[in-house]
C-alpha cells in the first residue's frame, strides 16, 4: 500500500503542502476527519463536497476553525461544493476566481474553487479545487474548462475528485499538459477509493510544468494518520502533495 517512506519531503523555501480531500459533506466522523487533516499539516486544503445546502458558510467556517485554517475561496453554493482552505500566514491571497460550470439538465451543479496566491519568494500561482461530473460527456468538457482556468496565471495547481481513472480521456488530456503528482514523484499510497479496500485512483493533485513535485500520494503511515481515522472520516482517501514553487524572478 505504501510506495515510499512515511515522512514526506521536509519543509523548505517556497515549498507548499497541498491536501486534496473529498469530505462527503461532513456526513461521516468529523473528529476523525479533523485529525487526518491536522496530521497532514497542509498549507492548503482543496476540499471537495463541502456542505452546500444547510448553513454552508457556517460549516465551512467550522471546518476551517477545527483544522487551524481559514477559508480562501469557494464553499457552499459559490463553487457548488469545492472549497479552498489555507493555513494562516502560509500563503498570500491575491484574488478569488470561483467559477460555476455549465450544467446539464438533471445532473448536479459543479464548479471550481480557485484562488490566486503567492508564498514568500514565489511567483504568483493559482490553486483550483474541483469535483467533476459522473457523466462522461459533461466531465470531459469540465476537464477542458480546467485548462481554461489555468490561464489565470503562468503557474497552477489542481486538486480534486475527478470521477475518472488515469486511462480516461479527460484525465489523459489534463496529464498531457500538467504533471500528475503521484506518478511524477510517488510517495505514500496510490489508490484513493474506497477507504476500506482502496482499488482505484480517482483523486489527484496536478501541477503545471514550472512547479517541482517533490512527493505525492495517500498519507498512509504518516505520523498521526491512522487507518481507522482514514476509514471513518469520509468515503475517499486524501492526497497529500509537497510542491516547490518557482521563484518570483522565474514567474
Amino acid at each position: 500500500m505504501t510506495t515510499a517512506p512515511a515522512e514526506p519531503p521536509p519543509p523548505g523555501p517556497r515549498r507548499l503542502r497541498v491536501l486534496g480531500y473529498n469530505i462527503r459533506s461532513l456526513r461521516d466522523d468529523r473528529r476523525a476527519l479533523v485529525r487526518v487533516i491536522r496530521a497532514c499539516a497542509p498549507d492548503l486544503v482543496c476540499v471537495q463536497e463541502s456542505p452546500r445546502y444547510w448553513r454552508p458558510q457556517g460549516q465551512a467556517a467550522w471546518l476551517a476553525r477545527s483544522t487551524g485554517t481559514v477559508v480562501l475561496a469557494g464553499g457552499g453554493r459559490a463553487a457548488a461544493g469545492p472549497l479552498l482552505l489555507g493555513r494562516p500566514g502560509a500563503v498570500e491571497l491575491l484574488g478569488v476566481h470561483d467559477r460555476l460550470l455549465p450544467k446539464t439538465r438533471g445532473l448536479h451543479a459543479r464548479g471550481f474553487a480557485t484562488a490566486l496566491l503567492r508564498v514568500p519568494g514565489s511567483a504568483p500561482f493559482t490553486v483550483t479545487s474541483c469535483h467533476l461530473s459522473l457523466d462522461a460527456d459533461e466531465r470531459y468538457g469540465q476537464f477542458e474548462l480546467l485548462l481554461d482556468q489555468l490561464a489565470i496565471a503562468r503557474h497552477g495547481i489542481v486538486a480534486g475528485d475527478f470521477n475518472e481513472h488515469p486511462d480516461g480521456p479527460g484525465w489523459r488530456l489534463l496529464a498531457s499538459r500538467l504533471q500528475d503528482g503521484h506518478p511524477t514523484a510517488p510517495w505514500g499510497g496510490e489508490f484513493t477509493s474506497v477507504p476500506e479496500r482502496p482499488y482505484q485512483r480517482i483523486d489527484a493533485v496536478f501541477a503545471t510544468p514550472g512547479i517541482t513535485v517533490l512527493g505525492c500520494g495517500v498519507p498512509h503511515g504518516l505520523p498521526g494518520v491512522t487507518e481507522a481515522d482514514l476509514r471513518a472520516a469520509t468515503d475517499h482517501l486524501p492526497v497529500l502533495a509537497v510542491l516547490e514553487l518557482p521563484a518570483a524572478r522565474e514567474g
